[in-house]
């Protein structure tokens, strides 16, 4: 999610595009070149409330002398503290540490924001030409021999130091981090790993770009009208949109987005349209062009393989797993294991149902996936009598951000929300808003990105554009991104219950940043293990249907009457509906990645589509009808957006999520008192405390994961 000062040095070599989790600033900013009599607006602190970017200043042509220059400074800065020759300690050399970097993290930050949601050709040839210097700063600081033997004594001295426990913390979170980058190899294996770095960085970048263009020369164009039937009027004008700002004149076109199951093929009537965009689809990446991924990803897990075994690890997911809640491979497949038998039955339950319409109304075909959400909302709107017609007129975004979103953080926090005009964006849909505290404090501003875009990434994402820290005197600067579709020029903003549950779920991400409350910014907010930082994000989730809230924006944008109980009803019982193959998509999906991070040094090069059929055999989700949420070939997490052998956290993340619910419901639901516990043990803490003891502190116990295979729709039981 967020990256911190130190953090930014750590990740930004293999995060150049990082969505989650970019660019360009508004008032026509990318048409501008950078001219030698201006001041580079990017080389000094901004001057507007927080130190926002200035993106009515910033050009494109600004980040590559800026990043080069924060290099330059990370670089010196680095070098001074490791050769100081007064004896090391904790002031000058971990906080010097902290205090380093200032200019890269500024400019890396507001560049990685940009190239993951407003890109264009000029910043991604910047990524490219500049990921392999981040990844040899990187390895200069990490390998650094002089430096690291002042973090070890320092380390080895942390308890008879007299320090607080941040302060302790910190210095275990840096000697963990030397170690991990592999600061006790020899020389020669340094430069190796050195070697490695850099090239999976420039692999990664590339990946990403490719990506990007592989998802937009892949969307579908229709020729004919007739075959987008069962579209809703709404989408059919906005697919015609799309078409002509492609220069495609009285043609429809419906752009990707970044999972395998695109939102259309619910509505759309036609089969052999709905088996062409899923097609689409799955294929994006896989068409043997300039923009086919396989090439690169078979060489990234070898790589990733070889850097491993250089630092002592059996395979990649080894590695990565030390600094996690999770921290070995094995309990991740134990804890997808407890997963996979009842997820599957489930879905295969769900195909058969489907099956049974087909058959009932003379279908004469076997279920496909291209089939599945479409007659999915059939047995839906039977079992339930709903349908996603019914339910988007009553969640107008606004509505739902400023009734719903920001309701519910009101209710459980006291947090107050005022729209600023004043600050500058990077692009004309972005609205920013001040974040107050309930004694009237002014805690961050607050971004919110959520309509779709050629140039955005798929999928949605929270991240800083300034991180907090009482060391630096920051507050947070945060945004949401998301791709929900942008409606027709005088049309209302309406959303799907998944979009909703999207807003609440980033939202929960943007609240773990606003409460950072942390002296250090390596430390700082959302700056903790991926298998973590998915918990208050999933745990928001749960208030987006809360009665209380949904009462509060539930209205019809037409006739501001609320959402009728009846239809509330329904949607309440349709909770659990498709629940196996929700929950098996996303466990494929993990398992991918695992399969992919568990190959060791001595694996071949891999055929990335023998590779993926048999790790889904291997680990019992081949399930025919429902393929991976997110395909090797354009799985964008593990790829490019360092979730590599992290993606199980969003799994792992549900059951601490739905545990701490369940604790919440046992506690009176949704109250402040509630909130302001969570607040103090969850929210604010960054990675301050050891998270299976920051667990324990706020639910008395050890995560469980029955609540998770209830609410998820597993198990029988209450919700």
């Amino acid at each position: 999610m967020a990256h911190s000062r130190f953090v930014v040095l750590l990740v930004a070599a293999i995060l150049m595009t990082t969505s989650n989790r970019p660019i360009r600033a508004g008032g026509g900013a990318e048409q501008r070149g950078s001219s030698p009599a201006r001041r580079n607006p990017l080389l000094g602190r901004s001057a507007l409330p927080f130190h926002a970017p200035e993106f009515d200043k910033i050009h494109d042509a600004d980040f590559k002398p800026a990043i080069e220059a924060g290099i330059a400074e990370e670089r010196a800065e680095v070098r001074k503290i490791a050769d100081n020759p007064a004896a090391p300690t904790f002031d000058n050399t971990i906080v010097a540490l902290e205090r380093s970097g200032q200019l890269l993290a500024r400019v890396y930050l507001i560049f990685n924001g940009l190239t993951s949601a407003n890109t264009n050709d000029t910043l991604q040839k910047v990524q490219e030409e500049e990921a392999s210097k981040l990844a040899a700063l990187q390895a200069e600081t990490f390998l650094n021999e002089k430096l690291f033997r002042r973090v070890e004594a320092i380390y080895g001295q942390r308890q008879h130091l007299a320090l607080g426990p941040e302060s302790t913390r910190l210095i275990e979170y840096y000697h963990q981090h030397f170690v991990l980058a592999g600061a006790r190899l020899s020389a020669a294996d340094k430069a190796s790993l050195q070697k490695l770095n850099e090239e999976e960085a420039t692999l990664s970048t590339k990946y990403t770009n490719h990506l990007l263009a592989a998802a937009k020369a892949a969307a579908l164009v229709v020729d004919n009208e007739a075959a987008l039937a069962g579209l809703p009027p709404a989408e059919i004008d906005a697919a015609a949109q799309a078409a002509k700002g492609r220069g495609l004149e009285g043609r429809w076109l419906i752009p990707l987005q970044n999972t395998t199951q695109q939102p259309p093929l619910l509505s759309l009537s036609n089969r052999d349209t709905r088996r062409r965009l899923f097609e689409a689809s799955w294929t994006r990446a896989e068409r043997g062009d300039a923009n086919d991924t396989r090439a690169i990803i078979a060489r990234l897990a070898q790589l990733r393989a070889e850097e491993a075994a250089l630092v002592g690890y059996p395979d990649y997911a080894s590695w990565k797993l030390q600094d996690q809640m999770a921290k070995t491979p094995a309990a991740v497949t134990k804890f997808l294991d407890q997963l996979v038998a009842p997820a599957t039955a489930r879905a295969r339950d769900e195909a058969a149902d489907l099956q049974q319409l087909i058959d009932r109304q003379n279908g004469g075909f076997q279920l496909e996936p291209w089939d599945w959400t479409h007659y999915a909302e059939q047995v839906r709107a039977a079992k339930y009598s709903l349908d996603e017609s019914q339910i988007k007129p009553y969640f107008e975004l606004n509505r739902v951000l400023v009734d719903g979103v920001f309701y519910a953080a009101n209710r459980l926090y006291g947090l107050s929300f005022k729209e600023r005009h004043d600050v500058p964006v990077y692009q004309k849909d972005v609205r920013v808003f001040e974040v107050t505290d309930h004694t009237g404090a002014s805690l961050a501003l607050f971004y919110a990105d959520y309509f779709a875009r050629d140039n955005k990434n798929g999928g949605a994402w929270m991240d800083n554009f300034a991180g907090q820290s009482k060391l630096l005197e920051m507050k947070p600067v945060i945004y949401n991104v998301a791709n929900f579709d942008k409606p027709a020029p005088g049309q209302p903003a309406l959303l799907t219950a998944d979009d909703v549950v999207t807003m609440f779920h980033e939202f929960g991400h943007a609240l773990h940043g606003f409460f950072a409350d942390q002296r250090y910014p390596s430390l700082s907010g959302t700056s903790v293990a991926r298998d973590f930082v998915e918990f208050p994000s999933q745990f928001n989730e749960h208030w987006a249907f809360e009665p209380s809230v949904l009462a509060h924006y539930a209205v019809h944008y037409k006739t501001g009457q609320p959402m009728p109980q009846a239809l509330v009803d329904k949607i309440l019982a349709a909770r659990d509906f498709n629940a196996g193959y929700n929950m098996t998509e996303l466990i494929a999906a993990a398992e991918l990645d695992m399969q992919w991070h568990t190959l060791a040094k001595t694996s071949p090069l891999q055929d990335v589509d023998a590779f993926e059929k048999a790790a889904l055999v291997n680990t019992h989700v081949d399930v025919r009808q429902v393929p991976p949420r997110y395909r090797s070939s354009y799985f964008l997490h593990i790829w490019g957006n360092g979730y590599a052998a992290g993606y199980y956290a969003y799994l792992w993340t549900q059951m601490l999520a739905d545990d701490a619910y369940a604790w919440f419901s046992a506690h009176g639901g949704l109250t402040r008192e509630n909130g302001d516990r969570f607040r103090a043990a969850i929210l604010s803490r960054g990675n301050t405390v050891e998270y299976g003891a920051m667990y324990r502190d706020f639910t008395g116990h050890d995560p469980e994961i029955g609540p998770m295979l209830k609410n998820r729709g597993l198990v029988r039981g209450d919700r």
